[in-house]
């Protein structure tokens, strides 16, 4: 096999590649070989088909299969030889094939460009701590309350008003048609919610247990039947019971209901609930102050087809005309992209940082345990979808190299009531804020020494 540099440009390389005929001639009648003992043709007995027959009635296909073959060993040796490291997919343009011929193509590589650190230690970023507010708790508490009273029935003649629970049976038509849902049975409401189709609660108040009431609603404009979407339809409801709720009691009880071990330690637990939602948001944006200092302190040759991909995956769902609108756009955020998906690459190389496949099961078994009842189909989509796997693999990545980057820059507590952390969360998420935190950065296994 012979192989030379074409052309050097930038980080474009195109190699030369010849591959002698005779290899290929040999892989040919390596390949007819194993076709005698697995082809089985009328007329002759199993394995003993002659090679030439072989390829009279398959030698096209199994030219190709083996020229595929030999055009992917032959690059991988080529990269390999010149010690290129590739970005992307290389391209391949054969200049001359065919059976009986040298295989003569050109291999056009886009190379990873050679990237230098500098320190990181005069970078700042603040790291966010949130107060949540006694009231704040006071008011989950009694959200939690709410949605988990108690009711009791009415006296017979007792009427419904709203905040009361109404237990029915329905019978419904739409144009004086039955449908696919038309039946109800043992339906609970809590009147004011108005979770069941628009209108329906307050047509329910003022009825007692053994009434029959009609209710006029309209079906919803989404609903799974195209052709009952927006129909006006007549419920004819028997209330079986009408219950009114009684005072919730927020104390140790309540909390041991709720999984707690007493008030104090649910309390505890709310808190730590809404200061970790708080701080997740509040991560994003310390983590964008220091991918925003990283990104402008280094200056990085960006291959072309890496940011050529990008620019399709970030257009991939828009219309032609959106595509041209915000071309300068997403061309500015596919090389931001790159650019800090190859710096936090270098880093987490650097410091030979890795994600072993007990930590990708242990953060799924975390997720798990955060989805209670839906346990086992969070279990089955990771089965089910390696590259959910693999992404999770490159998110604990791609956390890793951040947390090893906080702990070298200058870090600054920042102490905030929930109205300041509002106002900073809401501020960064403001329509045309670019969010650099979707860098691609991969996990890798490879030793690389500290430059």
């Amino acid at each position: 096999m012979k192989i030379e540099v074409q052309s050097k440009k930038g980080l474009r390389t195109i190699l030369s590649v010849v591959v002698d005929k005779r290899i290929i001639q040999s892989k040919l009648d390596e390949r007819l070989n194993e076709l005698q003992k697995e082809v089985a043709l009328k007329g002759f007995r199993p394995g003993k088909v002659p090679p030439s027959v072989i390829k009279s009635q398959f030698g096209k296909s199994i030219y190709g299969e083996v020229i595929d073959k030999v055009l992917r060993e032959s690059s991988s040796k080529a990269i390999a030889e010149k010690k290129i490291k590739v970005a992307g997919q290389p391209k391949i343009d054969l200049k001359q094939f065919g059976e009986g011929k040298d295989l003569n193509y050109e291999l056009q590589v886009d190379c990873l460009p050679n990237i230098k650190l500098k320190p990181f230690n005069n970078f700042k970023a603040y790291d966010y701590k949130v107060k949540i507010e006694k009231k704040i708790i006071d008011s989950k508490l009694k959200e939690l309350a709410d949605q988990n009273k108690k009711f009791e029935d009415k006296k017979e003649n007792e009427k419904s008003v709203i905040g009361d629970q109404i237990v029915f049976n329905y019978s419904a038509t739409a144009d004086g048609n039955k449908f696919d849902g038309s039946e109800g049975k043992g339906v609970q409401i809590e009147l004011g919610k108005n979770l069941f189709l628009k209108g329906f609660d307050d047509q329910l108040t003022g009825v007692k247990k053994g009434d029959v009431k009609k209710v006029n609603a309209i079906l919803p404009a989404n609903h799974p039947k195209k052709e009952l979407a927006n129909k006006k339809t007549i419920f004819e409801c028997k209330i079986l019971s009408v219950k009114k709720a009684l005072e919730a009691k927020i104390d140790n009880s309540f909390a041991t209901m709720m999984g707690a071990k007493d008030i104090n330690d649910l309390r505890n637990l709310i808190e730590k609930q809404i200061s970790s939602q708080y701080l997740q948001a509040l991560n994003s944006i310390t983590k964008k102050e220091i991918l925003d200092q990283i990104e402008k302190n280094h200056d990085v040759d960006l291959p072309k087809n890496l940011i050529e991909q990008e620019i399709s995956l970030i257009t991939k769902n828009l219309k032609p005309d959106e595509k041209e609108r915000h071309k300068e756009k997403n061309e500015k955020i596919a090389k931001s992209r790159i650019k800090l998906g190859l710096l936090l690459n270098e880093f987490g190389e650097q410091n030979e940082l890795k994600v072993s496949d007990d930590e990708v099961r242990a953060e799924i078994q975390k997720q798990i345990k955060a989805m209670p009842g839906q346990e086992k189909m969070v279990l089955e989509y990771y089965q089910k979808n390696p590259s959910a796997s693999q992404s999770l693999k490159g998110s604990l990545y791609e956390e890793k190299i951040i947390n090893l980057i906080k702990s070298k820059i200058k870090l600054s507590t920042k102490e905030l009531e929930t109205k300041e952390a509002e106002k900073i969360i809401n501020d960064f998420n403001k329509p045309n804020i670019e969010n650099k935190s979707s860098v691609k950065v991969k996990p890798t296994n490879r030793k690389k020494s500290v430059k």
